[in-house]
């Protein structure tokens, strides 16, 4: 890139050079494949700061899934937003936070049925069982209604 750059330079100081007869080919082949190189590798270093970037975030949201897992409450509040004291107070009463709570059949933090894990997916972690459960809220009109244990108001 430096290369290209300086003899992309030279050629802005030595106008000259591309209309004499003498060097006028030669020259012009030098600039234009300096600027092609310039070019190449620009658009390269673009695309890898593009890739860089993408990564970042990708590290991060897998950092930031793996704390969500890991921690039912702060999963929980992640996923039901504005409703997070409500969704807290229904999975206490639910499972006391236990992702691993079973009750016949129901199971997970929120205590969801077979028929709705079936519905709004179920998994182990704390994190795919608030994004199911508030999928289930979201489809109940937002209040509280399918579950058995329900938050004061």
């Amino acid at each position: 890139m430096k290369q290209d750059a300086s003899v992309i330079r030279f050629f802005d100081n030595h106008r000259w050079l591309l209309t004499d007869p003498r060097f006028e080919d030669e020259a012009n082949v030098r600039l234009m494949a300096a600027r092609r190189g310039l070019a190449a590798t620009k658009a390269k270093a673009a695309r890898a700061r593009t890739e860089l970037a993408r990564r970042k975030r990708a590290a991060e949201r897998r950092r930031l899934e793996a704390e969500l897992a890991r921690s039912p409450k702060k999963a929980i509040c992640h996923v039901f937003g504005r409703h997070c004291a409500q969704a807290l107070q229904v999975a206490r009463c639910e499972s006391g936070y236990r992702t691993v709570a079973r009750n016949g059949q129901y199971r997970g933090l929120f205590q969801m049925g077979s028929s709705e894990r079936q519905l709004f997916g179920h998994g182990q972690s704390a994190l795919v069982q608030a994004r199911a459960a508030y999928r289930y809220f979201v489809r109940s009109g937002k209040d509280w209604s399918p579950w058995s244990c329900k938050p004061a108001r």
